[in-house]
């Protein structure tokens, strides 16, 4: 895509936040766009930086190591939002400064440990399956609470709050269910575990579902599509 479609589509997706968040009575300023840049080189996150995009998730780690630190320009934050195995986390440490996806405590412990090896902290959030699908990654709900205590005991990760992808459906009420849920558990862990600042992340919706994702509490969205096309391979 050329910098003006990329520009178009990202003015786009803004508008339809904020018009989402008036619906419910929120403030688009509540919410954070992370642009889904996997498999985009880096001359389309470029052009996302020049349209006004400040946040950027990658869902690979050697993509991670590919691309970070080449591309840092100055005010951006970089989101890992993809399965994590163990042996992939080496390729983190400086070069993410989230992690979306913790769900298991083998994965807290490596993460843990590759990042307090370099004398680095990292905010992370819990991966919940709320959809109970099969082929989803994440904890089931009941399983939220553990991990997320597990994660905020550790030294080196900071615990933000929770992370969900929606069920693939298009079922909208069953989506809205779904993220209804996962504010209701994320409010809950808020409260029982604490976060830094009192407000926990919520990290749910992406190209095809972010609106109802806003309606129901999300506070980050993970758009990739909507903003920079297809993916080309």
């Amino acid at each position: 895509m050329s910098q003006s479609e990329i520009k178009q589509g990202l003015d786009q997706i803004l508008e339809r936040v904020a018009q989402a968040a008036r619906r419910v009575g929120r403030s688009e300023d509540d919410i954070t766009l992370i642009g889904v840049s996997k498999r985009k080189p880096v001359e389309a996150m470029q052009a996302a930086y020049d349209a006004g995009l400040r946040d950027f998730g990658e869902n690979r780690a050697q993509e991670v190591r590919d691309k970070f630190p080449g591309f840092a320009p100055e005010g951006i934050t970089r989101h890992f939002i993809g399965h994590l195995q163990s042996n992939k986390v080496k390729y983190l440490p400086g070069r993410v400064d989230i992690i979306h996806t913790i769900d298991s405590t083998r994965i807290a412990d490596a993460i843990d440990a590759k990042f307090g090896a370099q004398d680095l902290t990292i905010p992370v959030l819990v991966e919940v399956n709320i959809s109970g699908e099969a082929n989803k990654e994440g904890v089931q709900p009941i399983e939220a609470f553990e991990l997320a205590a597990y994660c905020a005991e550790k030294p080196n990760l900071e615990f933000q709050g929770l992370m969900t992808i929606g069920p693939l459906t298009s079922d909208t009420e069953r989506i809205r269910q779904a993220f209804r849920e996962m504010k209701l558990i994320t409010d809950q862990v808020e409260r029982r575990i604490g976060v830094p600042g009192g407000r926990a992340m919520l990290s749910m919706g992406m190209s095809g579902d972010f609106e109802i994702a806003i309606e129901e509490g999300a506070t980050h969205i993970r758009v990739g599509t909507a903003i920079f096309g297809a993916r080309e391979y």
